[in-house]
């Protein structure tokens, strides 16, 4: 990704509008193709039965090759980044070979619906595709939960229970003590929720390199005049923020003093610290901030 500074906008105070950002790789890259599908699993596996992970096998209509290999590339396309390739959980959706949504379909008729309205709550949009994509979207969904559920063993990803094996009070004490964390975070402010937001992986993935977290930055310009924001853009020539009003300033590194306090650095710096039981207790301690 290249990124380019515009010294014309450099000293403007401009209004925040929406932008699109771009990735610039020379030429445009052909999508990977798709996986090969195998054949169904075996009548003599697993029992078709009702809902249950690496148990029996969920109930639903028999789709036909053609229509599986169809939702499979329009998955790929539509659904891939957030759900995974495989269906199997990706940037921010979840697995879907371990949904009860999933389980409890036969034909489309609740895939179906989530597909058309969304999940407006959990940042799932909605979509407009014509019945037969959608059919072959479910077709290919209910194919890779029939594939995943059919292994013995080897349990694909990590449950929240693998990640409950810490002790809260133990948790608690370092994250007022030791582990130094309540001097930026508090357990009733910015805290408080976190285990109903983030659950399992993502929880302890933003504890220990929070994504979402913005880094702010004090500048002082030649005049003494001193502005205050999130860091907006900054590389060796140029800084720029974002102020509370939404204005957006910028300034020449040369002209400007200039400090940033990145939360995310704060964390990465811990990493080195922690044993393996900070870890899982100061994890147990979150998951009690509901």
């Amino acid at each position: 990704m290249f990124r380019v500074s515009v010294p014309c906008l450099r000293g403007l105070t401009l209004r925040a509008v929406p932008m699109l950002a771009f990735t610039l790789l020379g030429q445009a890259q052909p999508p990977a193709p798709p996986q090969t599908l195998g054949p169904p699993p075996a009548a003599g596996g697993r029992v078709r039965s009702s809902v249950g992970s690496q148990g029996p096998l969920p109930v639903h209509q028999v789709f036909p090759q053609s229509a599986i290999a169809a939702g499979q590339t329009l998955f790929v396309q539509q659904c891939g980044f957030c759900h995974g390739r495989d269906a199997s959980g990706g940037e921010s959706g979840p697995d879907l070979t371990k949904s009860k949504v999933v389980s409890s379909d036969n034909a489309g008729e609740t895939i179906g619906q989530v597909i058309h309205n969304g999940r407006p709550d959990k940042g799932m949009p909605s979509f407009s595709l014509p019945d037969t994509e959608v059919t072959n979207l479910v077709a290919f969904i209910h194919y890779q939960q029939d594939q995943a559920m059919s292994q013995n063993g080897n349990r694909k990803g990590v449950s929240t229970a693998d990640l409950q094996t810490g002790n809260a009070e133990a948790g608690k004490a370092y994250f007022n003590g030791a582990g130094t964390c309540s001097k930026c975070h508090s357990a009733t402010g910015d805290l408080a929720g976190v285990a109903s937001r983030y659950q399992g992986l993502r929880l302890e993935q933003q504890m220990l390199v929070p994504r979402s977290a913005q880094s702010k930055v004090t500048v002082t310009t030649a005049a003494g005049k001193t502005i205050t924001g999130t860091v907006a853009y900054h590389d060796e020539f140029t800084i720029g923020l974002m102020d509370s009003t939404g204005g957006y300033h910028s300034w020449p590194t040369s002209s400007v003093k200039f400090k940033i306090d990145s939360p995310t650095e704060a964390h990465v710096d811990l990493l080195k610290n922690y044993t393996d039981d900070d870890i899982h207790n100061l994890m147990a301690y979150l998951q009690t901030l509901r």
